[in-house]
């Protein structure tokens, strides 16, 4: 068979140009002791994360005299900041001692030999056992080792108008139990609420990861497929679950339920989903993620104090209701320690100060996100931060993870190109799924595929 070349080895071929100015940043050929270097991907103008990670490396240096901790905020597009993150660790020179990790990416790091599992660390760490399991499950390598520390998480769930739902005659509190309930509502909402955009769920290449994951993929989950067999390390071909997923988004924007096309097609939807169409009152209900209160949040730039009286919130129901009825994805960051790092014994403790109760309070309510450990779930100042904090943080101990294998961009880049085949009408729910099929094969090789078994 012909080599299958990786995504690192294609983006680190044409990326050191992307990287040189992060490793341009990173010093001198060696660094004396004490003194440590920690990088984390800074997204635009936002301080949230860096605000952060500088006040905790205050509190390292304070309490360790001598100590200096260099933050090197890498300002890049996701792709690209995976690659510069990965070219610094690949070297002794520019190696940061602690790093930021995507955990949908950890994997392949792994597989690359960039990360040092980090389990006899973590069998002292008091906090580590803070964690709900699947917190814990998530940083793990294929060998079962731990090689990441998470930090706050996310989930997702359906956001709904409740002036919107109401005018269409659905009673509230909406709680919907299968799909089915999904395109009845929606079905109400066009033909009652004529002003309305009935329902967004993400679909097209535009929308990116938005339409792999709070998309395609919050509708198989909720089937009975699996996209990626963990047991096997083997993807699904032939899944029922995708051309359920399919033919549900089909039917969505097949029957005026979606968003007009053109606006679904444009990259900016989002941003008119959360500052003009849900204060407004002006769309029914959008899959999305606990994350998107911030817009509305006092001094930001979309400030809408009523929302929480406007909107309400419900869990994504699985295909026919089965399994435990409902379904969510979760997201994250983690902390790790590269191979090369000089002092992993030094990296470990500032990742103790990063990830203490307090310092992990701190990020989870700067960003908006969600507690995955039982102190910060408890602390009294988590509890009020968000008026959806509450439900959305009970989601956690249920949610899936996207597959965490090295060829799952390129195998969302085929999801998002599924989604918008039938979102468009190109091409029916089986044949898009047919596509998908043929496109994975082609990424990751016929060895690693394998066609679902039915009863």
């Amino acid at each position: 068979m012909a080599p299958r070349f990786s995504r690192r080895s294609l983006l680190a071929a044409g990326g050191a140009l992307l990287a040189a100015p992060a490793l341009g940043a990173c010093g001198t050929d060696a660094r004396a002791p004490g003194q440590l270097r920690v990088s984390y991907q800074q997204w635009g103008s936002a301080r949230a994360v860096g605000d952060y990670i500088e006040g905790a490396a205050a509190e390292f240096m304070a309490a360790r005299p001598g100590t200096s901790v260099e933050v090197v905020p890498i300002v890049a597009a996701e792709n690209d900041f995976f690659t510069k993150n990965e070219l610094m660790m690949a070297s002794a020179r520019t190696t940061p001692d602690v790093a930021f990790e995507d955990t949908f990416i950890l994997r392949a790091d792994i597989g690359a030999g960039y990360l040092r599992p980090l389990d006899e660390y973590v069998e002292n760490w008091p906090q580590w056992s803070e964690y709900v399991d699947i917190a814990q499950d998530a940083v793990r390598g294929e060998d079962g080792k731990v090689y990441g520390i998470l930090g706050p998480t996310d989930t997702r769930a359906i956001w709904y108008h409740r002036d919107v739902l109401a005018a269409a005659g659905i009673e509230l509190p909406w709680e919907p139990r299968t799909w089915d309930d999904l395109l009845d509502a929606a079905r109400a909402i066009r033909d009652r609420v004529p002003d309305a955009v009935p329902a967004v769920v993400y679909a097209g290449k535009a929308q990116g990861e938005k339409a792999s994951m709070q998309g395609l993929q919050m509708l198989t989950v909720g089937t009975d497929s699996v996209l990626y067999d963990e047991d096997s390390l083997r993807w699904t071909t032939g899944a029922a679950g995708m051309r359920q997923a399919l033919g549900f988004l089909h039917t969505l924007y097949g029957e005026g339920l979606g968003p007009p096309l053109q606006l679904a097609l444009d990259p900016n939807l989002t941003e008119t989903v959360y500052q003009t169409w849900m204060p407004e009152g002006t769309v029914g209900f959008v899959v999305d993620g606990n994350w998107i209160a911030q817009r509305w949040d006092p001094g930001a730039a979309g400030e809408w104090p009523e929302w929480s009286e406007k909107l309400g919130l419900t869990r994504m129901p699985t295909r026919l209701g089965q399994g435990e009825g409902f379904v969510t994805l979760s997201g994250g960051w983690a902390w790790s320690i590269p191979r090369l790092a000089p002092d992993p014994d030094s990296s470990w403790e500032l990742i103790e100060t990063l990830l203490s109760t307090e310092n992990a309070l701190r990020w989870t309510i700067a960003e908006s996100k969600l507690a995955n450990r039982r102190d910060v779930i408890e602390h009294p100042d988590y509890q009020d931060y968000s008026p959806a904090a509450g439900f959305f943080t009970d989601l956690v101990p249920h949610a899936d993870y996207r597959p965490a294998t090295a060829a799952y961009p390129q195998i969302s880049s085929a999801m998002q190109a599924a989604t918008e085949d039938v979102m468009l009408g190109a091409l029916s729910p089986e044949a898009a799924a047919d596509a998908y099929d043929a496109a994975l094969i082609d990424i990751v090789g016929v060895e690693q595929t394998a066609p679902e078994v039915r009863a």
